[in-house]
């Protein structure tokens, strides 16, 4: 039997930016051609990589860098803020032809999270680094660090103190580093609930897959809270001989059930395929958990993927021989 390219699509990328509450007429029509604008721009970028035959290590990177500077998602610049007033970010990595994998948790003034997690693969020994450590080692690499204020959009810093009050949490002094005036991007932010997340997935021409993933994490959190986002194997986990997975949803449900190694297992070890293993997973074991959230991803053959229990999720996916798609709503394919 002959395959076409639409088969098995020599490149494919897919990205997200965050499953939740994201229902029809709740989005003002500029939210939503923002969200489909952005989204559309950073699955071009990984393409535009892997349309000139670099990997999808990097076509992962550059669609991450711009989601990551795009006020509009929980991720780098718009990321939420904990309960004491900070953005602590997060983000994780994984390389699929060699099971690489890096990740960092709690970073407060790396511009680009994601590129701090690639960098713990290829400059350290280890697989995760947290807290000011993690942003020391990023500086001695030379990684572009900012201001802690340039993590600040008034829309979350106007969403934490609804969060606290609700709560009956002390609201935090403003950051003294914080812009006076809002940015007119940042003030079209939806809030698509508690998480937020961005994710991309893509194959490469020499048939190698690859994973990442970046957070804000959870609004108010507390405590030094981490979520799924860069944990191997519950946020991001790729291999060439299953595929890979990126998550975004309610951190700690998909910690608990190990959720992107899970589909990778199912396709690997059951034979899955892979719309198979992120039904199974997020539509049935996620939704018994009493977990929310959503995954992107892609397999060793190119074969594109996604699946949530939410009202909408950010999503883009394109691949050699398809065209772009863009969807915002439960009920857009």
């Amino acid at each position: 039997m002959t395959h076409t390219s639409e088969d098995h699509p020599t490149w494919a990328l897919a990205a997200h930016g965050g499953a939740g509450a994201i229902v029809r007429g709740d989005l003002t029509p500029e939210q939503e051609a923002a969200y489909r604008t952005a989204m559309a721009a950073a699955a071009e970028a990984g393409a535009a990589v892997l349309r000139s035959g670099g990997s999808a290590m990097d076509a992962v990177e550059a669609s991450i860098h711009l989601l990551e500077d795009d006020p509009l998602f929980n991720a780098g610049r718009g990321a939420a803020f904990t309960a004491e007033g900070r953005n602590e970010l997060d983000a994780s990595i994984m390389d699929g032809a060699t099971l690489a994998a890096g990740a960092v948790a709690g970073v407060t003034t790396t511009r680009h999270p994601i590129s701090a997690a690639r960098a713990v693969i290829e400059g350290s020994s280890h697989v995760m680094l947290g807290g000011e450590g993690a942003d020391a080692f990023a500086r001695s690499l030379g990684l572009e660090q900012v201001d802690p204020g340039y993590f600040f959009t008034e829309r979350r810093w106007r969403s934490l103190e609804k969060g606290l009050a609700r709560l009956g949490l002390p609201i935090p002094p403003r950051p003294a580093s914080a812009p006076e005036a809002p940015s007119a991007r940042a003030a079209l932010v939806h809030e698509e609930g508690k998480h937020g997340t961005v994710g991309v997935v893509a194959r490469d021409i020499h048939g190698n897959v690859a994973a990442g993933t970046s957070t804000g994490g959870a609004l108010a959190k507390r405590w030094g809270r981490v979520g799924d986002s860069p944990i191997i194997g519950a946020g991001t986990y790729a291999s060439n001989q299953a595929g890979a997975v990126s998550c975004t949803g309610a951190g700690e449900y998909f910690i608990r059930l190990g959720v992107a190694h899970e589909i990778c297992a199912l396709v690997r070890h059951r034979g899955l395929s892979l719309q198979d293993a992120v039904d199974q997973v997020v539509q049935r074991d996620l939704t018994a958990l009493g977990g929310e959230g959503g995954v992107i991803a892609v397999g060793p053959d190119g074969r594109l993927a996604w699946s949530f229990n939410t009202t909408g999720m950010y999503r883009a996916r394109i691949a050699d021989g398809r065209p772009l798609e863009v969807g915002v709503y439960k009920d857009e394919p």
